[in-house]
């Protein structure tokens, strides 16, 4: 049973998404044995508690730097005993001293199709308005691995939602995370743990059978 370490920063909704998922059986050869806050405010936590899951807060305010946080971290994932690490909604970019020791088993959903409406500076809302303003007809999600380069780890699922005429940033928002960050993720999640994800030449394939 491989312990899954999640990362947040804030509400929490696709940690709640991993556990009714968990809840409901859906994460097969592993089970969320930590949730890790770098803010003591996160309402993550919250859900975390009501779960009966432990949780740590190691609050990014307190580092220097973004290197000095992340060792922190990574110290963190070492004493939970992560095989797997998601960051679900983390709001830190983490050095490679994290990426390197975690290497193919850090997982991260960014609410776009990438390659396109990723890298530094996009995250949150700010996606979902870029994709409007270009006028793309469909968008989606990702759930990508981490490496040292954001949003560049290899490609593990996508799924996708049309874009509706009169849509918003938020209801294009709430459609991705509902019909495809909520359902992809666990599915993620359970397919690392069933070691049914093979990673060759940098890019990632899947045992769907």
């Amino acid at each position: 049973m491989k312990n899954i370490c999640v990362l947040v920063s804030g509400g929490g909704t696709n940690l709640q998404a991993l556990i009714d998922a968990q809840n409901r059986g859906e994460i097969k050869g592993g089970r969320i044995s930590c949730v890790i806050s770098s803010k003591e405010s996160a309402y993550a936590l919250k859900r975390a508690e009501a779960a009966g899951i432990p949780s740590v807060v190691v609050a990014r305010k307190e580092y220097p730097d973004s290197k000095a946080y992340s060792e922190a971290i990574l110290a963190e994932l070492n004493r939970q005993k992560a095989d797997l690490v998601v960051l679900a909604g983390f709001m830190t970019i983490l050095d490679e001293c994290v990426t390197k020791a975690y290497d193919y088993k850090i997982i991260n959903v960014h609410p776009a199709l990438i390659p396109s409406f990723c890298g530094e500076g996009f995250y949150g809302l700010k996606v979902h308005e870029k994709a409007l303003e270009y006028g793309v007809k469909v968008s989606g999600a990702t759930i990508h691995f981490v490496n040292e380069k954001a949003d560049a780890g290899a490609i593990i699922l996508q799924g996708t939602v049309a874009v509706e005429n009169g849509d918003t940033p938020e209801t294009l928002q709430r459609r991705i995370m509902e019909n495809v960050e909520w359902k992809l993720l666990p599915k993620a999640v359970s397919l690392f743990c069933e070691d049914r994800i093979t990673v060759k030449d940098g890019k990632a394939y899947v045992d769907l059978k």
